[in-house]
């Protein structure tokens, strides 16, 4: 009965070694990365901007951003010409002569 006993009690301690082991791992927040410069070890955490954003993405529409919306909906030479607090007006040329966007200034660029 003691030796079972034992068995049972030693069966168990591995089991809830191997449970803990891979949250363990998991938790870690760098990698080894090998490149053309070689090899190189990578934190997670270090190219994250706090400021500008956080867990859903940036908190104001990217000047960027909507310029590359502009010129994916067919302005060309688009370039920025206002900037409020509460909207980005990007100008450009489109087949029918010249034209101009209207952004919101929030997260995801929306058209106005």
């Amino acid at each position: 009965m003691h030796k079972s006993l034992q068995f049972v009690l030693i069966g168990l301690a591995s089991m809830t070694g191997l449970t803990i082991a891979p949250t363990i791992a998991a938790a870690q927040d760098m990698e080894l990365r090998i490149g053309p410069g070689g090899v190189g070890v990578y934190d997670r955490d270090s190219d994250r901007d706090y400021d500008r954003y956080d867990r859903r993405g940036p908190r104001r529409c990217d000047p960027d951003d909507a310029l590359d919306i502009a010129r994916s909906e067919g302005l060309r030479r688009a370039r920025i010409v206002r900037m409020s607090p509460r909207s980005i007006v990007v100008e450009g040329m489109t087949r029918r002569g010249p034209d101009r966007i209207v952004f919101a200034n929030r997260r995801g660029c929306p058209e106005i």
